[in-house]
C-alpha cells in the first residue's frame, strides 16, 4: 500500500471502515512520519512508549494547537484546554488526585453489584424485544449510568449526555466540518449551563465524598491550599462524563460486534468464562476505543531515529501501536487468552487513564452477562461506524438476541 500522500486531515477512502492496513503500511515504511501540516505521526509501539514516558519532553497542554482549531476563548477551546487530559502539572496533578481518590480499588469493587444490576435490567429489555441495537440499547447505556451515578446526575437529566459527549469529543477529529465545530461549541455551552445548576445544588446539599465524585471535586477546591477555579471544576466534570462514556461504550460495542466474526473465540469465551479478564485486554488492543493521542514536543529529541524539534505537534497512533508485530505476535489475530498484552489503549505514564479500573469492570460485567444471556446473538443488519479517526466505535449495530 502506498502511503506517500497519507494525511490525517484528508483520510483516504476506506480508512474509517478499516484503518489497520494503512497503519501497517505506515509502521513498515515510515514509523515516524511527517504530516503535510508539519506534525509527526508515530505508529510503532516502542516509540509511543518512549513519548508517554517522557512527560517533561512531550507536553499535553493543547492551548497552542487548539487556538487556531477552535478559536481562542470559544467554548470548545476553554473546555479542551482546561480538562484533565490536555493539561500538564500542576492542574493535571491536582485534578487527577481528586478523581483517583474516588476510584480506589475498594470503591470500584463496591460498584460491581450496581453494574451487574444495571446490565441485567438492560438485558431484560433486550430479551423482551428480541431485536435491538447493540449501541443505543446496551453499550452506550451502561457508562452513562455508571458515570452519572459517580457524579450524582439525576436520572431524569441524563438523556442529553450522550449527544453532548459525541459532539464535544467529535471536535477532536484531525479535520472538522463547520457543522461539527458548531455542534461542539453548542454542546459545551449547554453542558456548562446544566452543570452550573447541578454544582450549585450539590454545594447546598453535599453528598458522600467517598462515593460522590462531584462532591469530592467541590470539597477539593481548597485542598492543600490549592483551589480549583469554578471553570476548572465545571470543565473537568464534562471531561469525566465524556471520558467515562465514549471509550467504554466503544469497548463494549466493539467487543460484542467483533465476536460474531470470530466464532472460535466466542465459543472459547463461552466455554471458559474465566478468560474474561484477558479477553477485555485483547478487545482493548484489537479494536482500541481511542485510536489517537497527541503531544507537543517541548525540546529537541530523537524518536525512532528521527529528530523532532521543539514546538512540533506529535500524534500518537494507539491503534497502530496495538497491532505492532514487534510487540504482539500475529497482531491481526484476535486471541482472547493473549498474554502478555502490553497494549496502550489506556495510555501510559502520568496521563494513563484514571478510570481504567471502572472501564475494565464495566467491560467485564457487560460482555460476560451478555454472552451468558444471548450466546447465539447475531447481526440483524448493516452496522454504522462512527466515522471518526480518533475514537473507533459504532453509532448503530442492529442485532437479534439468540
Amino acid at each position: 500500500m502506498d502511503i506517500a500522500d497519507f494525511d490525517l486531515r484528508a483520510l483516504p477512502a476506506g480508512f474509517h471502515d478499516n484503518p489497520y492496513p494503512f497503519y501497517h503500511a505506515l509502521r513498515e515504511q515510515a514509523p515516524v512520519r511527517r504530516m503535510p501540516d508539519g506534525s509527526w505521526l508515530l505508529t510503532a509501539h516502542a516509540d509511543l512508549v518512549a513519548v508517554y514516558r517522557d512527560a517533561a519532553g512531550f507536553s499535553s497542554d493543547k492551548r497552542r494547537e487548539f487556538a487556531p482549531k477552535f478559536g481562542p476563548g470559544t467554548p470548545l477551546f476553554r473546555h479542551h484546554t482546561t480538562s484533565l487530559v490536555f493539561n500538564d502539572a500542576p492542574l493535571h496533578t491536582r485534578v487527577r488526585r481528586l478523581i483517583a481518590g474516588a476510584l480506589t480499588g475498594r470503591a470500584v469493587a463496591e460498584m460491581e453489584a450496581g453494574v451487574v444490576a444495571l446490565v441485567d435490567r438492560l438485558l431484560d429489555g433486550i430479551a423482551a424485544r428480541g431485536q435491538f441495537d447493540l449501541i443505543a440499547d446496551f453499550a452506550a447505556a451502561i457508562p452513562v449510568e455508571v458515570i452519572g451515578n459517580l457524579l450524582g446526575v439525576p436520572l431524569a437529566d441524563r438523556a442529553p449526555l450522550r449527544d453532548w459527549s459525541l459532539a464535544i469529543l467529535g471536535a477532536l477529529e484531525p479535520a472538522l466540518t463547520p457543522a461539527q465545530l458548531a455542534a461542539g461549541q453548542q454542546a459545551v455551552t449547554e453542558f456548562l449551563a446544566y452543570l452550573e445548576v447541578l454544582v450549585a445544588e450539590r454545594r447546598r446539599r453535599p453528598g458522600d465524598p467517598a462515593h460522590d465524585m462531584l462532591t469530592r471535586l467541590i470539597l477539593g477546591e481548597s485542598e492543600d491550599g490549592e483551589r480549583l477555579s469554578a471553570e476548572e471544576l465545571l470543565q473537568n466534570c464534562i471531561f469525566i462524563l465524556n471520558a467515562g462514556h465514549e471509550t467504554t461504550t466503544n469497548l463494549i460495542g466493539n467487543a460484542l460486534a467483533t465476536l460474531p466474526d470470530h466464532p472460535d473465540q466466542r465459543a472459547r469465551l463461552l466455554a471458559e468464562p474465566g478468560l474474561i479478564r484477558t479477553a477485555v485486554e485483547e478487545f482493548l488492543r484489537y479494536e482500541s476505543s481511542n485510536q489517537l493521542g497527541n503531544r507537543l514536543c517541548v525540546r529537541d529529541c530523537d524518536i525512532g531515529g528521527v529528530r523532532i524539534t521543539a514546538g512540533t505537534p506529535v500524534t500518537l497512533c494507539i491503534g497502530a501501536a496495538n497491532r505492532d508485530p514487534a510487540q504482539f505476535p500475529d497482531p491481526d489475530r484476535l486471541d482472547l487468552a493473549r498474554e502478555p498484552n502490553r497494549h496502550l489503549a489506556f495510555g501510559l505514564g502520568v496521563h494513563q487513564c484514571a478510570g481504567l479500573a471502572v472501564a475494565r469492570l464495566e467491560g467485564r460485567v457487560a460482555i460476560t452477562r451478555f454472552l451468558q444471556r444471548f450466546p447465539r446473538y447475531q447481526p440483524a443488519g448493516p452496522a454504522v461506524r462512527g466515522g471518526r479517526a480518533r475514537f473507533r466505535g459504532y453509532l448503530s449495530v442492529p442485532m437479534v438476541a439468540g
